[in-house]
């Protein structure tokens, strides 16, 4: 070393280069940074040339490049270095992009945007805010049907059409109606046995009890969205019951 190279400690290289001394001893173990000779103290002591590499080393693993990667670069031709900054520097481009989209959707869904919503279901919404549907219940829908065309969308647009043509016909629409209005009842109210009787005699008139839309067995997302109706109100977990009782 030339004596009048300036030298500084682990500390101060760490400070400069904005890392901790930890990820300096990490690079040192991983031979991306070759460790200096030790002073009579038994102190490493960094150099200029230290600093600059490790401020490209952190640059490089900043943008993602992996480390075992920037270890081959480090002895690579400039060449090969600057195609590889160019290939970080695009992929960084694309997950800003990507992050801005995210960004834009998460905007648009706190503003309560239903494009975001599969398709269908945003017009399928507003027939039931105009039906006179709680806006709890509006919601909760929202909620369940992106769950489905996640999970089935193989099926998820034949639910969707059964469930509009059921609550287009005036008398299941009402039953849909009052199932929304006893989410605050008591679960013992004589109107919930009711109800469980007039909701399990549609439910024969209309399927094939042994074929029921979206009992797929295979699939654990039926009963997981029913436990979250019922979780939301002990009334419709009676009403649940009652009509499992009454099938």
């Amino acid at each position: 070393m030339r004596e009048y190279e300036q030298v500084i400690t682990i500390g101060r290289l760490a400070r400069y280069a904005g890392v901790t001394i930890k990820t300096i001893r990490v690079y040192h173990a991983k031979g991306l940074l070759p460790e200096p000779e030790r002073d009579s103290s038994g102190y490493r002591r960094y150099t200029a040339r230290h600093a600059i590499d490790l401020i490209k080393i952190r640059t490089l693993a900043d943008a993602g490049v992996p480390l075992a990667r920037i270890r081959e670069l480090r002895a690579a031709p400039d060449a090969d270095l600057r195609q590889a900054l160019h290939d970080a520097d695009a992929e960084l481009t694309a997950r800003i992009r990507s992050l801005r989209r995210t960004q834009k959707r998460l905007r648009r869904l706190a503003a309560g945007d239903t494009d975001l919503l599969p398709p269908g279901v945003g017009a399928h919404l507003d027939r039931l805010r105009e039906f006179g549907f709680s806006r709890r219940w509006v919601e909760l829908q929202a909620d369940l049907w992106v769950l489905v065309f996640a999970t089935h969308p193989e099926t998820a647009a034949e639910l969707l059409h059964d469930q509009a043509q059921s609550v287009a016909d005036p008398a299941l629409r009402q039953i849909f109606l009052d199932y929304d209005r006893a989410h605050d009842l008591d679960p013992h109210d004589p109107f919930i046995e009711e109800l469980a009787g007039r909701m399990a005699d549609a439910t024969r008139d209309r399927y094939d009890l042994d074929n029921l839309p979206g009992q797929d067995t295979d699939s654990d997302i039926p009963a997981l969205i029913q436990g979250t109706v019922n979780a939301s109100s002990p009334a419709w977990q009676r009403l649940d019951a009652l009509v499992r009782q009454r099938l």
